[in-house]
């Protein structure tokens, strides 16, 4: 099928969003209510930097360039984006292409995610006997998934074990 002699933008200008409802972004939020809630709250300056970013990406504040249709002369403007790395806008397309690359690298197999917890008596030990509790927290939790595995169906599994703790060490 060919298409009439008219330009891409004025095609798809025909062809309207399926929702035509007001949606906000993030953006628009810290543009309204960033300067009162900045006047409010102490932001740290990463959280300040990430703020400013925001508010600006994809603004005339950050520049821009113009591109025109060699066809008919209509000009569009788009403004540059911040590339913060907590900008929705930004990191949206970035995060979305990482996330599709690790599941490229998954076998195609069942995962599960089991969460074995150290009893709550145990933690203030944990802080000084913590190689030796640990370990046999990880030892204990491999060797109860492996004997459930060999019960159930004669499998072995694969297993990767990671400590998550509540805070930042």
């Amino acid at each position: 099928m060919d298409l009439p002699s008219r330009c891409a933008h004025e095609i798809t200008r025909e062809f309207p969003p399926e929702r035509s409802d007001i949606r906000y972004e993030v953006a628009d939020v810290f543009r309204a209510y960033g300067a009162g809630y900045r006047a409010k709250h102490k932001l740290s300056a990463p959280q300040a930097k990430a703020m400013a970013a925001i508010e600006t990406c994809r603004t005339a504040a950050l520049g821009g360039h113009v591109d025109q249709c060699d066809h008919c002369g209509h000009t569009e403007t788009s403004y540059n984006s911040c590339r913060n790395r907590s900008c929705p806008k930004c990191r949206g397309s970035q995060r979305s292409a990482w996330v599709d690359a690790r599941e490229l690298e998954l076998l195609p197999i069942q995962y599960f995610d089991i969460v074995f917890a150290l009893p709550h008596l145990l933690i203030s030990l944990a802080r000084y006997n913590f190689e030796l509790l640990y370990g046999l927290l990880f030892t204990s939790a491999a060797e109860t998934l492996q004997t459930f595995a060999r019960n159930r169906g004669d499998g072995t599994l694969g297993i990767i074990m990671v400590l998550h703790t509540w805070g930042q060490t």
